[in-house]
């Protein structure tokens, strides 16, 4: 044996007592809580706590999935089997609601629609029950029956649906066509996730749009959370060469370390390509998007991407349950680490960290252009973030746009196209109203900060001394409703237009009601109309 190897050995003879004393220590506190404590205890509860409490401090990531979790499985294959509609709860109701049926799936044959107040599903009355609980119920093995009856706005009496349960696939592109003068030939193509089958969806789409026409593209995976590495991996060699290293990960142990290539023959290699990003784009669209950058085969348009850059596996644990667990982290062609926070060194507040931009590394593009790491991938031409007032965010996150819509429904048999839609002065006018007479109250954050510093100035003894000023700023910081939604109708009127066109021509028109000035792909559009800015950018 060599005398170098000794440290090693004795290293790792530590680490393994370390983990003996620690166990024994957990499984005796545990064997004398369960003998001597005052109340008797779940062993699953608390086994569960220890779990989750465990896991909590080294990334959310990586999670304890018990006894076969539908979750998970749905996670990894975007499949599920059900009717194939989201669902909502709604206060109003104190029920489950249809929110969107996907198209071609049972409730959509079946003739389900948005708004649909879910009343019993197989007799079980279902008022009051949980999402989750009322999802369940839905869900079941494919080729079984579930009915459903319900209360639609506009109907009298309430419906019943018997729907054939089947196996749902989440789609993954949910839109894609040619936009605007089809002489032009831009395509537009909507990628949502990296679920099974992704890259086979995509290479039909491309070829659905260049049989249409297309000249040049626009990739959109904004808000795409990732999924599947592999797909990412033959979605890029949709564009570039076979034998190109795409994604390498790099972790503890020689099994997690692995390179990734193109191994196809490519579908078009010369065609012109704006990626849309923003930081809701993570882990499998950000290797598909870094890696197009890093190859300059595309130009990124949009907000720095979410930084995940963290590799998860499934392990099997005893008792059907299953361990996703980080096991090493992604490194895209140019050689940056995709990841953007460290959850082992925790800021002093408690937040997590990243890495301040003048500690990020410079690395290079196939064609020499500067890029850097830090964590996400930068954008070529950074957008400005949309800034909302939180007014807003409460609207979005509340009941009006979705009730308001279901009913303009019932009284409008239909619409203008998609992308042509929008509504009259007057209907907004009439949203307005509506909203008002909802009861709808936002969360007024400057209210609740103003009332602590009235507290804390009778504390310190200068309310009566200040309160004219008090009042004049409470009279200042007072809610209009009708106002608001007024001043920031520009806002607004986008997300309303969408969710009526939902209505009618489902996700599909949403998505292409949806880039209706839309900025960023306005920029995209921009950017493929001028060749010459284009290949600039890809220049060194």
């Amino acid at each position: 044996m060599s005398l170098l190897t000794l440290p090693l050995l004795a290293q790792t003879g530590n680490h393994n007592a370390e983990i003996a004393r620690n166990l024994e220590t957990f499984n005796d506190i545990y064997r004398q809580l369960d003998t001597y404590y005052v109340d008797s205890l779940s062993a699953d509860t608390v086994i569960d706590w220890a779990i989750n409490s465990m896991l909590s401090h080294v990334d959310p990531f990586t999670s304890y999935h018990p006894e076969d979790d539908e979750e998970l499985r749905q996670m990894a294959s975007g499949k599920y089997a059900g009717i194939g509609s989201v669902i909502r709860f709604s206060t109003r109701e104190n029920r489950a609601v249809i929110s969107e049926p996907y198209e071609g799936t049972p409730s959509q044959v079946a003739g389900l629609r948005a708004g649909d107040v879910l009343l019993t599903v197989d007799d079980k009355d279902v008022d009051g029950m949980p999402i989750d609980e009322v999802t369940q119920r839905l869900r079941g093995e494919a080729g079984t029956n579930v009915e459903v009856r319900v209360r639609r706005p506009g109907s009298e009496q309430p419906l019943t649906f018997t729907l054939t349960r089947k196996t749902i696939q989440l789609p993954v592109i949910p839109y894609y066509g040619i936009e605007g003068d089809p002489s032009e030939g831009i395509g537009y193509l909507l990628l949502t996730g990296f679920t099974e089958g992704a890259m086979i969806e995509t290479r039909q789409a491309l070829l659905d749009l260049k049989a249409q026409g297309m000249r040049r593209l626009v990739l959109d995976l904004r808000d795409n959370p990732g999924g599947a590495l592999d797909e990412a991996v033959n979605i890029v060699n949709l564009f570039v060469p076979r034998g190109r290293k795409v994604v390498y990960t790099k972790g503890k142990i020689p099994s997690s370390n692995r390179e990734y290539y193109t191994s196809s023959e490519p579908l078009d290699t010369l065609l012109p390509v704006v990626v849309l990003v923003d930081g809701g784009s993570a882990s499998a669209a950000e290797i598909l998007a870094g890696s197009l950058q890093d190859m300059d085969r595309a130009v990124i348009v949009g907000n720095r991407t979410y930084g995940k850059g963290l590799v998860q596996s499934i392990h099997d644990l005893p008792y059907r349950g299953n361990l996703k667990l980080t096991v090493s982290r992604y490194y895209i062609p140019s050689g940056r680490c995709i990841q953007a926070y460290d959850y082992r060194h925790l800021n002093a507040d408690g937040s997590v960290g990243t890495v301040p931009d003048s500690l990020t590394r410079e690395f290079h593009t196939m064609a020499g252009r500067s890029v850097r790491d830090g964590g996400g991938i930068k954008p070529d031409v950074e957008l400005e973030a949309d800034s909302l007032p939180t007014f807003i965010y409460d609207l979005f996150a509340g009941e009006e746009l979705f009730n308001y819509a279901t009913q303009y429904v019932v009284r409008h048999p239909s619409i203008a196209p998609a992308g042509e839609f929008s509504l009259s002065d007057e209907e907004y006018r009439e949203f307005v109203a509506y909203v008002q007479e909802s009861g709808f109250q936002a969360n007024r954050r400057s209210e609740k900060v103003l009332q602590l510093l009235k507290d804390a100035a009778e504390a310190e003894g200068y309310l009566e001394e200040a309160k004219d000023e008090f009042n004049a700023l409470e009279a200042k910081l007072s809610r209009d409703i009708a106002a608001d939604l007024m001043r920031f109708k520009d806002d607004v009127l986008p997300y309303l237009n969408t969710e009526i066109v939902s209505r009618y021509e489902l996700q599909r028109g949403a998505c292409k009601q949806q880039l209706k000035g839309d900025k960023g792909f306005e920029e995209a559009v921009r950017l493929l109309r001028s060749e010459d800015e284009y290949e600039n950018i890809l220049k060194p």
